[in-house]
């Protein structure tokens, strides 16, 4: 494990953090790019999974130089999931060309011991990333409570399974769905009229 980095230790001039800043996933000339595939999997725009891939630079570089284990946040970790898939890139390459170790995905046993220590690595990352970067962005890097009690209860929903309306736009849903109602209605009570 490398030291950790100090606080006055420009970021730029780490070596790990300049192979990470160049580091493409899988082949550059790949149809569907990794980025590409991340937004896909997701159902993200394709700038939301650049800014997550970028997140994913940043944690795992805070994983090779924090000096504790670090815990990801739920978009970051998806990234990670995605990334492990490339397999031979992961062990191949990113891990001992780029990182200089092997990176370990180690998920939950359960239970409350289990639950408060990632509560507690969690929010160490969280420190560690302010150190190193600043404040995070609290749309891909949210407080601990929220990351550890609701973010895991996000399920993958296949569009041809359910209809899928983002929370923003639920009134307004609401709305139509109401005015359809009414609509149908009335044109159930004039054609029972007429």
């Amino acid at each position: 494990m490398q030291a950790p980095l100090g606080p006055h230790e420009p970021r730029a001039d780490h070596p790990v953090w300049k192979a990470l800043s160049h580091y493409i996933v899988g082949p550059e000339d790949a149809a569907l790019s990794f980025v590409e595939r991340l937004a896909r999997e997701n159902g993200w725009r394709r700038d939301h999974a650049e800014r997550v891939f970028e997140e994913y630079r940043r944690f795992c570089f805070l994983a090779v130089t924090a000096g504790h284990v670090v815990t990801p946040s739920d978009p970051v970790d998806q990234a990670w999931h995605l990334h492990l898939a490339y397999t031979r890139d992961y062990w191949e390459r990113f891990c001992p060309q780029v990182l200089g170790r092997p990176l370990h995905h180690g998920p939950t046993a359960g239970g409350a011991a289990e639950q408060h220590r990632f509560f507690l690595q969690y929010t160490e990352t969280l420190r560690s990333y302010e150190r190193a970067f600043g404040p995070p962005p609290a749309d891909l890097w949210p407080d601990a409570g929220r990351r550890l009690t609701q973010d895991h209860k996000a399920r993958r929903v296949h569009p041809r399974d359910a209809f899928i309306v983002p929370r923003r736009h639920a009134g307004i849903a609401a709305a139509l769905f109401g005015l359809a109602i009414v609509a149908g209605s009335l044109g159930v009570m004039l054609l029972g009229s007429g």
